[in-house]
């Protein structure tokens, strides 16, 4: 007969077992000797029968929810790439094909291990992590899981991607050498604006509030109920108006091609100038960036740029160098406001 791993003993009053292997003691919060023996038990009967304890638990599990010992991480990637918005959908069933899943994708969610995840998490880059963390909080979310296979502190952090603005020499120098006019517009509007490349392809002249001189426009990936951002035109976005088309779409190509298409036409531009770590989402960047060296308030450039989280504006702004005024400049104007 097998040692069993735990030994039952009393301290004072209260019963306690001891690992015989790593000679680890605890306290089982009982006074009574025969639940403390059912404590042990189950302890011994774990750590020697965990097949059977695997069997136990479908069958318990069953009876609460008939397709637990069914459902694969294939069934929760499938499920999470059919909500959302389009875009959405998109990029969750891109992230669901990757090949970084494969070696969980058809286990059973109920046999799948701590080991396992972390596994996936180590042989792979930032984007499987977040995905995996979805794919696991969703599951546990709906009751597919009965519990967490790894809790929130054991996640390894991740680590995004460096996202930088671009430049204003930068911006000149794709400029300068664009001669598709459609496009040299579109990158100077992006420019002003700030907009993501799909909320500035899909701009018109109904956007633009001639009486109170104003450009105001719903931000695709949020909800409509929410409040548009809008911005004062400004002289330069006066001057670039002016060039748009003043009916319809001020980008009739542009708004007819796919994401995925405008942003494999800039980064071609970009490699024959010599420029690198750019995409057209930097001009959102570059904007954030320079509403804060600025001193532009942080609710105005909110609003601005359609950001419905301050967290999320923060991060943009955040490579931004500020020069604070001098104290001497600020207390001459504050006598002088008295």
């Amino acid at each position: 007969m097998n040692q069993q791993r735990y030994w039952l003993f009393k301290r004072g009053r209260v019963y306690y077992i001891q690992d015989t292997q790593t000679g680890k003691q605890q306290s089982l919060f009982t006074k009574n000797h025969k639940e403390a023996q059912r404590l042990r038990n189950a302890r011994n009967d774990s750590q020697s029968q965990p097949q059977l304890n695997l069997a136990l638990a479908r069958t318990y599990l069953a009876a609460h929810d008939a397709e637990v010992s069914k459902r694969t991480w294939r069934d929760v990637m499938e499920l999470m790439a059919s909500d959302g918005k389009e875009s959405t959908k998109q990029r969750c069933h891109r992230a669901m094909q990757s090949r970084a899943f494969d070696s969980i994708r058809d286990n059973k969610l109920i046999e799948t291990t701590g080991d396992d995840l972390l596994r996936v998490i180590s042989q792979n880059g930032s984007a499987t992590n977040h995905y995996l963390r979805r794919f696991h909080n969703l599951a546990v979310g709906l009751g597919w899981l009965p519990w967490p296979i790894l809790a929130t502190r054991l996640w390894p952090k991740s680590k995004s991607k460096h996202k930088r603005a671009i430049t204003w020499e930068e911006h000149n120098k794709i400029i300068d050498t664009e001669k598709n006019e459609e496009r040299r517009l579109y990158c100077e509007l992006l420019w002003e604006l700030g907009a993501s490349q799909s909320d500035a392809a899909d701009l018109s002249a109904d956007n633009i509030d001639r009486s109170l001189n104003i450009i105001r426009y719903h931000r695709k990936k949020l909800s409509k109920d929410l409040p548009p951002a809008c911005l004062v035109i400004g002289d330069r976005m006066k001057k670039l108006l002016e060039k748009l088309p003043g009916q319809g779409q001020f980008f009739p190509h542009i708004s007819r091609i796919s994401s995925n298409h405008r942003a494999a036409e800039f980064r071609r531009k970009c490699k024959v100038l010599g420029i690198s770590g750019i995409s057209l989402h930097s001009y959102r960047y570059a904007w954030a960036q320079r509403a804060q060296a600025a001193g532009y308030p942080e609710r105005y450039a909110q609003n601005a740029l359609g950001h419905n989280s301050r967290a999320v504006h923060q991060t943009y702004a955040q490579g931004a160098t500020v020069v604070c005024p001098s104290l001497e400049e600020y207390e001459r104007k504050t006598i002088r406001d008295m």
